[in-house]
């Protein structure tokens, strides 16, 4: 669930500070109230996780100055000011400023509300967005993205950071939905051109005109985009699905590639789908092309090759799902757990967030099980089809594990409630906790 939006109220009679505070904080509001607008000022930062309301008439700073001092600091700050009567003027003056919008007095407090509302939702939107531009330059945040302690996935976060670092350009290709334009965002972020721009763009959501003219230019007057080739100069450009690109923007490409010379001043990530089609990226671009873009290669694994992966990614999606729904997570049985690892996952990583998501909401609802998800459909690519047998100890360890780390995150990290709801004795517990890489810390 959401956290409630803050909402600053400033104003210099404590009377209707407190009465607007109280209006809103039964609307769900978290509310604060400064008296001056010296003191809004010192408490609101520039990602202040809500909105301000504030009065303009006021003693020392007054609103429209409070307005100019935030703004200043923070342009996408939604701030509503309280207008006098027949203030008009003024607050059309607050709005060229950067205000939100204006109330009058004598206001209405519902539609203060849905103002409130409005510009909390706005704000949020702000707020998210700064935040995943964030993880998504934060090389440590990405890497924590690329869940997974298979052999196949520490081999992956190896190659990232090896990769990484180097100044070559990166063919990246697997199957759909593995998570290929993740792993361009980590190559990155933990590059030399993390601070730079990182420019993506789908070649095949582009008619050969139009793909051409969104890469190289030139930019006609219905066009509002400088072309990808100098919109990312100097960063980095991330061709998906490169295997589209026709013969005639091929050749431009590796005009460009040509221009630039060595080390490349601007790195390209080509990403490809071709491996699920038995075909090669190889065999689709002209050899020239191939061998500049695939000097570096990395291959991201299909699901169905992660192990116990699986049931990790499967349970840490549920509970997100099951936070954003309001709901427990649901519980999987030995049998799920045994087809969850056994499905042979086309769509991957996107197919399971999928499953998983299907699962919370009809555990919220208290029908169905995952083997009705898994099996509902005979053509679906969710059928659980056996493709590579484990022994038996491998499924018994792999649920065991799964069971004991629920069990740890449900108590929140309490070892009393799980020995008590596993009946385990605290040796054995611990002894498993070991053996599985499990950390009382992480559940806290």
């Amino acid at each position: 669930m959401s956290k409630a939006m803050k909402i600053a109220i400033v104003d210099d009679e404590k009377d209707m500070r407190l009465s607007v505070s109280q209006w809103l904080a039964l609307s769900g509001y978290d509310t604060e109230t400064f008296a001056s607008g010296t003191d809004a000022l010192a408490a609101i930062g520039q990602d202040y996780p809500g909105i301000v309301i504030s009065d303009i008439k006021m003693p020392g700073m007054d609103g429209m100055q409070l307005l100019k001092k935030l703004m200043g600091q923070d342009s996408a700050l939604p701030v509503i000011l309280i207008t006098g009567h027949g203030d008009v003027p003024m607050a059309v003056e607050a709005m060229r400023i950067g205000a939100f919008d204006f109330l009058e007095k004598p206001f209405d407090p519902d539609n203060m509300s849905r103002m409130a509302k409005k510009a909390c939702n706005a704000r949020r939107l702000t707020l998210d967005n700064r935040q995943l531009r964030r993880e998504l330059s934060d090389g440590s945040q990405l890497m924590k993205k690329i869940v997974g302690k298979s052999n196949a996935m520490e081999k992956l976060r190896e190659d990232i950071l090896d990769l990484g670092q180097s100044d070559g350009h990166v063919l990246i290709d697997g199957e759909t939905g593995t998570g290929k334009t993740l792993v361009a965002h980590a190559l990155h972020a933990v590059g030399a051109k993390a601070g730079r721009k990182f420019v993506l763009i789908s070649c095949s959501a582009f008619d050969e005109d139009a793909l051409n003219r969104r890469l190289f230019g030139p930019v006609h007057s219905e066009d509002s985009f400088l072309p990808a080739v100098e919109e990312a100069r100097g960063g980095t450009l991330v061709l998906e699905d490169i295997e589209t690109l026709s013969d005639a923007c091929q050749g431009k490409l590796l005009q460009v590639l040509n221009d630039q010379g060595t080390p490349a001043e601007t790195r390209i990530f080509a990403i490809s789908n071709l491996q699920e089609a038995g075909q090669t990226v190889e065999t689709r671009l002209r050899k020239d092309l191939y061998f500049r873009l695939g000097q570096l290669h990395i291959t991201v694994p299909p699901l169905r090759q992660r192990g116990d992966d699986i049931l990790v990614m499967f349970n840490k999606f549920c509970s997100e799902f099951a936070e954003e729904y309001g709901c427990e997570a649901p519980s999987i049985s030995a049998q799920e757990a045994a087809q969850l690892l056994q499905a042979p996952w086309a769509g991957n990583v996107r197919q399971l967030i999928n499953v998983a998501e299907r699962a919370v909401l009809q555990s919220r609802r208290g029908e169905g099980t995952i083997s009705s998800l898994l099996m509902s459909d005979p053509n679906d690519v969710t059928t659980v089809v056996t493709t590579e047998g484990k022994p038996l100890k491998e499924y018994v360890e792999s649920f065991e594990k799964m069971l004991i780390e629920n069990t740890m995150r449900r108590h929140k990290g309490s070892i009393a409630k799980v020995m008590d709801e596993l009946c385990l004795p605290r040796r054995t517990l611990n002894e498993k906790m070991a053996k599985y890489g499990l950390q009382r810390a992480d559940f806290l």
